[in-house]
């Protein structure tokens, strides 16, 4: 099934014009209406939501072959805003045309479905992690979901947002655990 997603999705984003970003701009602002449905061709994109008290959560970093903010092909508005982290490229199919795709191709329609059941666990596995007391309880929690591998160091600013705590926080339990952070591993 994985196979056909990415075929299907690969197929549904071929003719599309692909858009350059540098890094810090912003593809979509909370609130815009959404026209287009976007996928990542290269780089990274943060989607982030700001609280009513002005906390940014980090929902998701999308990378190469991601589609951002699913939820907004049934949508109005984006429900967060997607800034580019680095420079950046990503090709667009117009939100009509994405629903007819779907209506019209059982294969494509049932690989979306697994695309979003799969952002559904992946969700639920942040929202779990974040209810852990301690850093260390969350990042074991999500170590042992990323098969012990952690970030590229330049990188773990990020994972920081993910689990919700500060980066200091999280540079000092990785220093605390510094024996297998070299590696790259955390066993």
């Amino acid at each position: 099934m994985i196979a056909i997603m990415f075929a299907s999705l690969d197929d549904l984003f071929s003719g599309s014009i692909p858009r350059t970003l540098s890094g810090g701009e912003s593809l979509f602002l909370t609130g815009d209406a959404v026209a287009f449905i976007y996928r990542v061709r290269a780089g990274r994109i943060a989607l982030n939501r700001t609280t009513p008290q002005g906390a940014v959560l980090l929902l998701q970093t999308a990378r190469s072959g991601d589609v951002l903010a699913e939820a907004s092909a049934y949508s109005a508005h984006y429900h967060c805003d997607a800034t580019a982290l680095e420079p950046c490229t990503v090709e667009a199919v117009s939100k009509a045309d994405f629903a007819r795709a779907l209506a019209a191709n059982r294969d494509l329609a049932e690989a979306w479905e697994n695309r979003l059941a799969h952002a559904v666990q992946e969700a639920r596995l942040k929202s779990e992690i974040r209810t852990l007391r301690t850093v260390a309880e969350r990042l074991d929690a999500w170590l042992s979901a990323k098969d012990s591998v952690l970030p590229p160091k330049g990188r773990w600013q990020e994972l920081a947002s993910e689990l919700g705590v500060s980066r200091e926080t999280l540079y000092r339990e990785l220093a605390r655990r510094k024996p297998s952070v070299g590696s790259g591993r955390m066993d």
